[in-house]
């Protein structure tokens, strides 16, 4: 599986479709693998971070539930449920640079000074234009949608919300760092 896919998963969604006449996927097992992955992640961040284990377990729920499952699930919902395989598919990059990538910068990230906000919001940037451009990779594939290039317009805020973020000096790493673990940082 590489880490920077462009798609290429979705042709495979066509021959599942042909093969088993649906879109979605019947094996969860790459929900598992993903929530264990976050959850492994989450853990390395309370390990570094967190104040007490039960904190430390109620941070793992709560990636869990919100970070990856109810927004896949809310995701699903409004549309419908071929739409958890998108967000599956999308979100596996974004956990990459936001969980893994993030973890190891996240000393200079959280630091004070325009270069570590810079920093920052460019790696969510990315993050979140790859999942929204993933998304419509993923919608683009089916042959009853129209006008799918609508996933690709939260890429367009995302790129005017930036440049505002990083003159004001916010930090998204600090935001979500301290919204967890504000006792250490």
């Amino acid at each position: 599986m590489s880490l920077l896919w462009d798609g290429s998963s979705y042709q495979h969604t066509k021959y599942h479709k042909q093969t088993k006449n649906q879109w979605a996927r019947d094996d969860p097992a790459f929900v598992v693998i993903c929530s264990l992955l976050l959850a492994v992640a989450t853990l390395a961040y309370c390990a570094a971070y967190d104040h007490s284990a039960s904190h430390a377990v109620f941070v793992v729920i709560s990636v869990l539930l919100f970070h990856f499952l109810t927004a896949g699930v809310l995701l699903a919902t409004s549309c419908w449920l071929y739409a958890f395989d998108v967000h599956c598919n999308s979100f596996f990059p974004m956990f990459v640079m936001l969980y893994v990538i993030h973890y190891f910068l996240s000393p200079l990230l959280v630091a004070h000074g325009f270069i570590p906000v810079l920093l920052s919001n460019l790696l969510f940037l990315v993050a979140a234009s790859y999942y929204h451009y993933l998304n419509f990779l993923g919608y683009d594939v089916l042959p009853f949608l129209e006008r799918t290039t609508f996933f690709l317009y939260p890429i367009g805020i995302v790129i005017v919300l930036s440049p505002i973020l990083i003159l004001s000096g916010f930090s998204p790493s600090r935001y979500f760092m301290n919204m967890y673990f504000s006792q250490r940082l």
